[in-house]
């Protein structure tokens, strides 16, 4: 015991000074570490009050747009139910005019009424309230004008539809013939039909993306698991074109009695294509009909006038 004890105090009383550097280094570490944990904790308690109080101020906003975004999908969902599940013909040839625009969302005959009915009472209550400011009208013609301002409302979205299905059907027209040419080359190679059909998709896709849209649809029918004759005859309806309905039914004609689907697709190519030469025919002899009009209009006048000028100048010029 003497010689340990004899030993630390030799320890001690040869490194006084280096034992006493290292309780120094120790005692300002523990107190910068203290000094670093207290002003974290400030911190972290800082930003947490403030994030309380930026989240009560924004309460009112957030629970106004929560509760209005609530209300319009409540009105959405009832309007949804009331009309879109119904089965009657009027809602069928509705959807079927919505999916033939290239409007395939399921909520779209709701969607469709309010637009229609917002419309609708919008105009009238704008063309109520801004006539008197601009022009004043009073009797029964602002009463009339005010219920044609609804009634344009109301009509307005069904002839965005017929418009809007119009530029999709001339755009389909176009473009059948090159699906059916891709197709019959498709078959000639030895595609399956539901493989030649997404290849065609695929390099439809920049010149007729509305054709391209419904070929794509049609392929997940089939890998959903409906047959090749039920999607093609849907197809047809989306497309609203005869040429698609006589495919589509030729198609199905092949699989029922076993003949090959690729003469058939060679011999309707080729028949697209003349039909497609016809239209561009006709188009072309109506021209000179249609032109005969604006000639008789902006021509015609302009000739008499440089023909029968200086007939007129010389007379006048020798009755001076």
């Amino acid at each position: 015991m003497d010689t340990a004890a004899s030993i630390f105090a030799t320890m001690f009383s040869d490194g006084s000074s280096l034992m006493l550097g290292i309780l120094v280094f120790l005692t300002a570490g523990i107190l910068a570490f203290s000094l670093m944990a207290v002003v974290r904790v400030r911190g972290a308690v800082k930003r947490r009050a403030a994030r309380l109080v930026d989240d009560s101020a924004r309460t009112p906003s957030r629970s106004l747009r929560h509760s209005s975004v609530k209300a319009v999908a409540r009105l959405i969902d009832y309007t949804n139910k009331h009309y879109a599940a119904s089965d009657d013909g009027a809602m069928k040839v509705l959807r079927q005019r919505l999916v033939q625009a290239g409007i395939y969302d399921p909520r779209g005959v709701a969607f469709f009424f309010l637009i229609r009915t917002a419309l609708a009472v919008g105009l009238a209550t704008a063309l109520f309230l801004l006539l008197p400011l601009f022009r004043p009208v009073t009797g029964g013609m602002f009463w009339m004008m005010v219920m044609g301002a609804g009634i344009v409302g109301y009509v307005g979205p069904s002839m965005y539809l017929d418009r809007r299905i119009a530029a999709r059907k001339v755009e389909h027209q176009s473009g059948f013939p090159d699906f059916m040419d891709l197709l019959v080359v498709c078959a000639d190679s030895g595609l399956s039909m539901e493989a030649a059909l997404e290849r065609v998709g695929r390099e439809l896709g920049e010149s007729y993306p509305s054709l391209t849209s419904n070929i794509h649809i049609t392929n997940l029918e089939i890998r959903a698991g409906r047959n090749l004759k039920e999607a093609l005859e849907r197809f047809a309806e989306r497309l609203a074109l005869e040429e698609a309905r006589a495919f589509a039914t030729l198609i199905n004609q092949s699989i029922d009695l076993g003949s090959s689907i690729t003469d058939a697709l060679r011999v309707y190519s080729e028949d697209m294509r003349h039909k497609r030469l016809s239209r561009a025919e006709e188009k072309a002899y109506a021209l000179p009909a249609k032109l005969s009009l604006p000639m008789m209009i902006c021509i015609f006048p302009v000739i008499f006038v440089v023909i029968l000028l200086p007939v007129v100048v010389r007379l006048t010029g020798g009755a001076h």
